[in-house]
């Protein structure tokens, strides 16, 4: 399929190529080697719960944090 630019230099993807809804956020990689524009769609809501568990350290091997101040302020 060709793509065509129009004149404020944007992109129309037509609605049969892929599923999209407005609004979507893709990112856009141009290889100037091969003379290529990659287009990747980036997720929008991210949940936190997989980010999470993606960590490779486990919380409960964190150290606890001290609430103490500290005694001298080195600067």
């Amino acid at each position: 399929m060709i793509v065509t630019l129009d004149a404020k230099h944007r992109l129309t993807v037509p609605k049969a190529l892929v599923k999209t809804q407005p609004g979507e956020h893709f990112e856009a990689l141009y290889d100037d080697d091969d003379d290529v524009i990659t287009l990747r769609r980036i997720k929008r809501k991210v949940d936190w719960l997989d980010v999470l568990k993606q960590c490779p350290v486990s919380m409960d091997d964190i150290p606890p944090r001290s609430r103490e101040l500290p005694k001298e302020i080195k600067l």
